[in-house]
């Protein structure tokens, strides 16, 4: 931990990473930001990432859960799949196709509200780089939207910009967890769609009004493989979701709290009183009583002031 410095029992901190700077020298030791560097380039603009994180996080949250639930339907579908064997009831197997349809609803709509939120969060957090002194950004603010949605370059622009905003936000590295998020994304992302497609290939495969032992002993076996093919998917989802909530978190404390330690845009001289409204500014008067420096009308119990020698004026 670096030595802290103190003036008048003020412990002098690094205006990135927070953490006291030593007396003797010129970087923090921590995150090596020059001694005295402000913490937000004066006149740039930064946006709140802290609230819209959180959504992000929980969308991401929900997103995961809702793949799960698909994930396993599978386990419950195949007790009643064996049931409707045993009573010879095809009905039962359109309905268990109706309720994984109906499934996979919440789970759209949650993958899709997370794409949003989590896009605009990686936005803003990238921008506000661009405020930040020392900031070396790899991509323009631009590709933090495009990187998602450009086919090819989204198996690579997120994790840069991503990486480079967790770096320059608080100077620390995050490759290694940027890393795990990402490969875990791929995996999900490449792996759900191969599983999707086999397990449709398999269910058009399937006999539609099944009526012997065999027949429905096919939906049974259908819906074994799902479990064992989803298994990678479905691994590489929770640890995609843990990974990236936890960056996010990460990101967006270290921004706020950075931003919330932005020196003022004018200088500050040893000897200059602190106001409320800043340094070197009294506190304003009030608009509602005289100010101390004009006279106030005079009253009934004021002494009539004389006209100066040789009258007024127009006499």
């Amino acid at each position: 931990m670096c030595a802290p410095t103190h003036v008048r029992g003020i412990i002098m901190r690094c205006q990135t990473c927070g953490d006291a700077t030593s007396p003797t020298a010129d970087d923090c030791q921590s995150c090596h930001t020059p001694v005295g560097q402000p913490a937000v380039t004066p006149g740039l603009p930064t946006y709140p990432v802290r609230g819209l994180g959180l959504a992000a996080s929980i969308a991401v949250g929900a997103t995961t859960v809702f793949f799960l639930l698909q994930y396993l339907f599978p386990v419950y579908a195949r007790g009643l799949i064996e049931q409707a064997a045993a009573d010879r009831d095809a009905d039962r197997l359109f309905a268990v196709v109706l309720a994984e349809v109906a499934l996979s609803v919440p789970f759209s709509i949650a993958i899709l509200t997370a794409g949003v939120l989590v896009i605009i969060w990686t936005w803003r957090a990238r921008k506000n780089t661009d405020a930040f002194p020392g900031a070396l950004p790899a991509t323009g603010a631009g590709w933090a939207i495009a990187g998602w949605l450009v086919p090819f370059a989204n198996f690579v622009v997120p994790a840069v910009v991503v990486g480079g905003i967790a770096r320059d936000s608080v100077r620390r590295s995050a490759g290694g967890l940027v890393g795990l998020w990402w490969i875990a994304w791929l995996v999900f992302s490449v792996g759900e769609r191969v599983v999707s497609v086999k397990n449709e290939l398999a269910a058009a495969a399937l006999p539609e009004s099944p009526s012997t032992a065999a027949d429905f002993q096919a939906w049974v076996d259908a819906y074994q493989r799902q479990i064992g093919r989803g298994v990678v998917p479905a691994v590489a989802c929770v640890v995609a979701a843990a990974a990236f909530i936890v960056l996010v978190t990460w990101i967006s404390t270290g921004q706020q709290e950075r931003i919330a330690r932005a020196v003022p845009a004018w200088p500050v001289v040893p000897g200059m009183m602190m106001y409320p409204g800043g340094p070197g500014l009294p506190p304003q008067q009030s608009v509602t009583a005289p100010s101390p420096q004009v006279a106030a009308d005079p009253t009934v119990a004021s002494p009539p002031v004389a006209p100066p020698p040789g009258g007024t004026i127009g006499a």
